[in-house]
């Protein structure tokens, strides 16, 4: 099962206390799964047009708990904010009305209809994406302020001649989870974020780590070439001392570091003061060369 399809699956099962909030969630499936058509006697008729048995079997447990008994259409309209007008159809195009998302936890129940209906999201092992497709500009822009209303940033794109919200970032996923009510799908992707963050800073380490000793190992060796120059072209009685003694070392010990190599001498020194007498001998090297600096 797909990421999306849990987070489906656990929004489906939860259902509202409050009335406000079943018809919050209602409102939802509908203006996104959904179609009103009024037929020759007046009489208006609510069809879900999803063939997705889970999207129908969460409306009509919100209708039945809504309502209690067997709900006449015309009542469901007047509690979801939807009139007709003059106009001889019902037009879902304006989205849902304020005063059905006023409260806080309509809006948390509206955004749960929602993505039961349109939203998605990807496997957040490959990476983070939320989003809703929505029919209408209008519905996009409202979904938008409904997110941001809760401190989620999100933004609108058009494809395919519908209009996208979606979100990016690993924080607000989370925190829309936590919203929606999809607790374990939330305690999944926390683990997969830490999982994933601990991977990156390991990672990271790694190639740091690698990248100094490559660093090192090249430093390394371009200070045995010019001390062997010297040695076969020179030769390291014309060194003063300290010079030919660093010199002998490095030779002697090719793979030490730099510190390690201060330990060998007698009394030790610090790292700066053998990496200052190689370069010293590597501006001998360069010189004998014909190198300018």
């Amino acid at each position: 099962m797909s990421f999306s399809a849990e987070i489906k699956s656990e929004l489906s099962n939860l259902i509202p206390t409050g009335r406000h909030c079943r018809l919050a969630e209602m409102a939802a499936i509908l203006y996104s799964s959904g179609a009103v058509i009024s037929h020759q006697n007046g009489k208006p008729e609510i069809i879900i047009t999803t063939d997705n048995e889970v999207i129908k079997r969460k409306y009509f447990t919100l209708l039945k708990k809504a309502f209690n008994i067997e709900a006449d259409t015309e009542k469901v309209l007047q509690a979801l904010r939807i009139n007709r007008g003059n106009e001889p159809t019902y037009d879902l195009s304006e989205g849902v009305s304020s005063l059905i998302i006023k409260n806080t936890c309509c809006r948390r129940a509206y955004l749960r209809g929602s993505f039961i209906c349109n939203g998605s999201t990807s496997n957040p092992v490959s990476g983070y994406h939320l989003e809703f497709v929505q029919n209408f500009y209008q519905h996009a822009v409202k979904l938008q302020d409904i997110l941001s209303g809760f401190s989620i940033e999100a933004k609108i794109i058009k494809r395919n001649k519908k209009f996208i919200v979606y979100i990016k970032e690993g924080a607000l996923l989370v925190l829309l989870l936590n919203i929606m009510g999809a607790h374990n799908a939330l305690l999944k992707l926390e683990s997969l974020r830490v999982e994933k963050e601990v991977r990156n800073t390991v990672n990271r380490k790694v190639n740091f780590e690698a990248a100094n000793i490559s660093k090192s190992v090249t430093a390394a060796a371009r200070q045995i070439e010019d001390i062997v120059y010297i040695k076969e072209n020179m030769g390291f009685t014309a060194l003063a001392d300290n010079l030919r003694q660093i010199a002998e070392l490095r030779l002697e010990y090719p793979e030490a570091s730099l510190q390690e190599l201060g330990e060998l001498i007698n009394p030790p020194i610090g790292k700066s003061g053998v990496n200052h007498r190689l370069r010293k001998l590597g501006e001998i090297s360069r010189k004998m060369q014909g190198f300018r600096y």
